[in-house]
């Protein structure tokens, strides 16, 4: 159940990845980051309403909070590595955030076996190759290192904080909707001191292509927060290890989304990183 749920994961953030990076072609980032967590709340939200889930409010839900705080902070990080780039170096680092998770699983007790921790560095590995690094060409500036280091450190940390934000179904949807709504108070602040510096809160076109791209924008939230789900009962299935390698497929998933619709290309190393990942996850979930 552990590989299952985990692998689900992947499958979500690496599809919710994807339709965030097509949107941002069109619309501001923290335009996307704000509006599709907001429709995510309006949905947890009822959520949480129809099932009577804010009565298992407790202190487990600062963890939620601390989540919903490090997220959007770590995906400005990353955007604006993204836009030093190089892009082949940034996008792989990003990837580095699992040794966050797999070392507080280490802490707590997890003892994977030999197969699985040969598992995990061949699945490390296949997902900092699928993301295409450039090991030649470009130089990197020290700044977008450092951002994607503190990027990876805050996607990292998020997946450790809603492991430990509930311990049943229905709390686990009251620690969704809690992080969702710092999300958007965090996200919501940053696009307010960004247009207060001249920066855009709509796109060209306005409103209307805001509003046209509801649905992409619905999904890209809503897929989100089910891979924050199913991650956090990979995590309390355990061990905690596999289910962070696991659930940090997802870049794979990003790039065989954007060669099977938007027909680009692999490169060798992104072939080569996929097949190994693929090796890593057989490895993990039999071991």
């Amino acid at each position: 159940m552990t590989a299952l749920f985990a692998l689900a994961t992947s499958l979500l953030w690496g599809l919710a990845d994807f339709g965030g990076g097509l949107l941002t072609r069109r619309i501001p980032a923290l335009t996307v980051v704000v509006v599709s967590q907001l429709l995510a709340v309006a949905v947890l939200g009822t959520v949480v309403l129809a099932t009577g889930a804010w009565t298992e409010a407790g202190p487990q839900l600062w963890y939620a909070v601390g989540a919903g705080v490090v997220g959007p902070a770590a995906m400005l990080a990353f955007y604006k590595a993204l836009a030093l780039g190089p892009m082949g170096v940034v996008s792989p680092l990003g990837s580095l955030g699992v040794v966050v998770p797999v070392s507080v699983g280490l802490l707590v007790g997890d003892r994977p076996g030999l197969v699985q921790f040969a598992g995990i560095g061949v699945a490390v590995l296949g997902v900092l190759l699928a993301g295409g690094p450039e090991l030649r060409g470009a130089p990197v500036q020290r700044q977008a290192v450092l951002l994607t280091l503190v990027a990876a450190f805050g996607f990292g940390s998020v997946m450790a904080l809603i492991a430990e934000a509930s311990t049943t179904v229905t709390g686990l949807f009251l620690a969704l909707f809690v992080q969702r709504v710092t999300n958007v108070l965090v996200g919501g602040g940053a696009l307010y001191a960004s247009v207060r510096r001249g920066g855009r809160a709509l796109p060209e076109g306005g409103a209307g292509v805001i509003r046209a791209a509801l649905p992409a924008l619905a999904f890209v939230g809503l897929a989100d927060v089910a891979a924050n789900g199913t991650y956090a009962v990979a995590a309390q299935q355990g061990p905690v290890t596999v289910a962070a390698v696991l659930a940090s497929l997802y870049p794979v998933v990003t790039a065989l989304a954007a060669y099977a619709l938007l027909k680009e290309r692999l490169r060798a190393v992104q072939a080569a990183g996929a097949g190994l990942a693929l090796v890593g996850t057989v490895l993990l979930a039999t071991g």
